[in-house]
């Protein structure tokens, strides 16, 4: 059992008490070491090193982890390989069916496609259209639906029960949240001792897999989730020790603007989240810029989070040393430079 954590939810709302609450996390380390030796290597050992430049310009001492360089240009390989191997041991894989944005579902379609399994997946019809094609280009049957992920997940869990496909449902299922920790576990081979680690939030699988790794391995690195202010069902929740009702998210960073927390990943998250932050539409953007322009890298704007908080911080990482995740680039050169610009 582990205590909740002291949470400071700033911009723009201050946390201003403190919650205790006894949980039962469901990660394992071991379970997570395993998964490194299951996920295709191609997912794995991504780029973390210093950006000096961009360091300079935030007034830290920042290390990029960066996972945009794989066959479906975010991190979501990692928990969707862990979810199919576990899978295949159990002899129950013969078609799978998920509801995404659009990061999720190209990497449960191209694992699947390696191993012979179909994927659908299910869509919101507003969803960003590149991320609909990969899929589409991927092998998936892609189902759009009227809505947000919330009408897809409701869409899919029915396909689900009528097909006998299985459902993964990202961060729910917890092999999608011990795929994304072996990202920590990398973490952890830095060279440097990390002050924080600040980790962009959605649903929580890479916040909830990857704090918990890092503090099993590191255990004085402070572990900070990061949402848009638009979208700030997990931080709200972390702040109210409970999930609450939140309004519709409009916000650009479409792979973290789910509306509804699960109950088991927010306790994953609470038992090592030190603090949750949000940002407005501006930082991100200007997060997305000074990436760019600093490190020479296009993100998504979901992966600019961390940078966007860091230029809120008001002087709060200022010669610290820091680590972010880069954790997709699955952005439309249109609207990269629409926004930039």
């Amino acid at each position: 059992m582990r205590q909740k954590s002291r949470l400071r939810c700033v911009c723009p709302l201050e946390w201003t008490g403190r919650t205790t609450l006894e949980v039962a996390v469901r990660l394992d380390l071991a379970r997570i070491l395993l998964a490194r030796t299951q996920i295709n290597p191609v997912f794995l050992d991504t780029p973390q090193y210093e950006c000096e430049p961009l360091g300079d310009a935030l007034g830290c001492r920042l290390f990029l982890k960066v996972e945009t360089l794989n066959p479906v240009r975010s991190f979501k390989g990692r928990g969707t390989e862990t979810v199919l191997t576990r899978l295949q041991e159990l002899g129950s894989a013969d078609a799978v069916v998920c509801a995404s944005a659009g990061n999720l579902g190209q990497a449960l379609a191209l694992g699947g496609r390696w191993r012979g399994i179909g994927v659908t997946v299910v869509a919101s019809s507003a969803a960003n259209p590149l991320k609909v094609e990969r899929m589409k280009a991927l092998g998936a049957d892609v189902i759009l639906v009227d809505g947000e992920i919330e009408e897809a997940l409701e869409t899919a869990t029915q396909y689900a029960t009528e097909t006998g496909a299985y459902l993964v449902e990202d961060s729910k299922d917890v092999g999608t949240c011990e795929g994304a920790a072996t990202i920590g576990v990398e973490l952890s081979d830095l060279p440097v001792d990390l002050d924080s680690v600040v980790i962009s939030v959605g649903a929580g699988a890479m916040a909830s897999g990857v704090g918990f790794a890092l503090k099993s391995l590191r255990k004085t690195t402070e572990i900070i989730c990061v949402q848009p202010e638009n979208a700030p069902a997990m931080t709200l929740a972390l702040r109210a020790g409970r999930p609450i009702e939140v309004g519709a998210p409009t916000t650009i960073a479409d792979g973290v603007a789910g509306r509804y927390v699960i109950p088991e990943v927010l306790d994953d998250l609470a038992s090592v989240a030190d603090d949750a932050l949000l940002v407005t539409e501006a930082s991100i953007v200007e997060a997305m810029r000074l990436i760019y322009v600093h490190a020479g890298l296009v993100v998504e704007p979901a992966a600019a989070l961390g940078v966007a908080s860091i230029l809120e911080g008001r002087g709060r990482f200022d010669g610290r040393t820091v680590a972010t995740i880069l954790c997709g680039s699955n952005v439309t050169l249109t609207d990269f430079h629409r926004w930039i610009r």
